[in-house]
């Protein structure tokens, strides 16, 4: 069984004189964590710009994901919504700053929207998916519903695709996901 909340992860960095050496992924540790998830993908994504937002998306079962996420290079302010029909936390998102500096990760469960702001230009976003991307499968949830309330950072310009920008809100949404099935 894995979790059911996002989890952040800090792995161990080990510094010296020539920069740091650290493990970011290892099975056997992660199922400390509660996380028992076989991944089958890696992404990686560049956003050019201070202010770009991908997000908030997902994908559907048969093909839903867990996702671990982490910033390679820059910073960005990483969104995880629980988007569980019938969960007790509905609608309700957690978020933390990822950055090449503390090297964190965010495990994002099944079941939840996922989104991100960038905060430095030239952020690379590498992330495993626990399915592979099945492009019928995907959805998305309007960044700035204001029935989720994401407390984004300021950023002068934000730069959005056509399909965050017009993605349902919460009220206009029928979620695939029930709480307690499909993780």
């Amino acid at each position: 069984m894995c979790p059911a909340s996002p989890i952040l992860i800090e792995p161990l960095r080990h510094n010296d004189h020539r920069g740091f050496f650290s493990e970011i992924y290892s099975y056997h540790n992660y199922l400390e964590f509660g996380i028992d998830v076989t991944f089958v993908q890696d992404n990686h994504s560049l956003s050019r710009n201070v202010g770009t937002i991908r997000g908030l998306h997902f994908q559907s079962p048969p093909h839903a994901q867990a996702k671990l996420v982490r910033c390679g290079r820059g910073a960005i302010f990483d969104v995880a919504v629980d988007i569980r029909q019938g969960s007790p936390t509905y609608g309700e998102w957690e978020g933390y700053e990822l950055n090449a500096e503390n090297g964190h990760q965010l495990y994002i469960p099944v079941g939840f929207a996922h989104g991100f702001v960038t905060l430095e230009p030239d952020s690379e976003i590498i992330y495993k998916c626990s399915d592979y991307y099945a492009k019928e499968t995907e959805g998305s949830v309007l960044w700035s519903d204001p029935d989720i309330c994401i407390d984004w950072p300021n950023t002068d310009t934000l730069i959005l695709s056509e399909k965050d920008t017009s993605a349902p809100t919460l009220k206009n949404f029928e979620s695939p996901f029930i709480h307690g099935e499909n993780s």
